[in-house]
């Protein structure tokens, strides 16, 4: 199995740090996190860990390079819920992380729904939702299909964070050789589902792994929160029972890379080597 870690590791940092850092814990694969259109000045002036989406690839492959850190998925969370706007980021995005991952030989490309942010996206019907959602990703579809891209659909909204949601999404929008899931062990489990049914439901289709933990303090907000960014703790110290999903995957004939999405020097270390004991069993 493939352990990557979220190029989010030291904050106020740039992005060359975050791959030297990833390496520095004994990890050798990374995210592409953080990305934006155009330029941005905390990138300029070296206290924001974010690439652009309109880079010369080269830019990136050298920075990777240079720290010996392989890259296997590009990160492209969106607002698909909302109407678009020039300042949300959305369809036009996520065609552009596709375009860009393609370039550097990044296998997948990772999205989401995320929460609404206005009155209309509040109120969408079920139906509304599932629309909106496949309305915006028809197009980065047709484009990952054609430059041969991975698009990976991560529970972290109220329709991909349930299993009937993600499910409804992924038959409207068919292609299932480049459309699939990214199963993200601690969202689903926030969500209020069960991460075990998701490998139930889509194992063949699971492309790649977020591993987190999640403490049992956040039990009374499952079913109402869709997503956390990162952990605190590591793999194991929770209750979202980690190394049955680790045996599901695994029968389910998994083969992807996958990433700690965990805070914090120590925790990252120790759930790697946890990892590595479960598959190994």
């Amino acid at each position: 199995m493939k352990i990557g870690c979220f190029a989010l590791v030291e904050p106020f940092r740039p992005m060359e740090r975050q791959f030297q850092a990833i390496k520095e814990m004994g990890i050798h694969y990374a995210d592409l996190t953080d990305n934006h259109q155009g330029g941005m000045l905390g990138v300029e002036y070296g206290f924001a860990a974010s690439v652009s989406l309109d880079s010369h690839p080269a830019k990136i492959r050298a920075l990777a390079a240079a720290a010996g850190i392989e890259l296997t998925a590009l990160c492209a969370h969106a607002n698909l819920l909302d109407p678009p706007a020039p300042d949300i980021y959305g369809t036009t995005e996520i065609i552009k992380a596709i375009r860009l991952a393609a370039l550097l030989g990044i296998p997948d490309v990772i999205t989401t729904e995320g929460d609404p942010k206005t009155a209309h996206g509040e109120h969408l019907t079920r139906a509304e939702q599932i629309f909106a959602m496949v309305e915006k990703l028809r197009s980065p579809v047709q484009w990952a299909e054609e430059l041969g891209v991975k698009l990976l659909l991560e529970p972290h909204g109220r329709v991909s964070g349930t299993v009937e949601g993600m499910g409804a999404v992924l038959e409207r929008l068919g292609h299932e050789q480049t459309v699939g899931v990214c199963l993200d062990t601690g969202n689903s489990w926030l969500g209020g589902a069960e991460p075990l049914d998701y490998v139930k439901a889509f194992g063949p289709r699971i492309g790649h792994v977020h591993w987190k933990d999640m403490p049992a303090t956040l039990a009374a907000q499952r079913g109402q929160s869709f997503g956390c960014g990162m952990a605190a703790i590591a793999l194991g110290d929770g209750v979202v029972g980690i190394p049955a999903i680790v045996s599901a995957l695994k029968r389910a004939g998994f083969d992807g890379a996958t990433t700690l999405e965990i805070f914090g020097l120590e925790p990252v270390k120790i759930s790697a080597a946890r990892l590595q004991a479960w598959w190994a069993e």
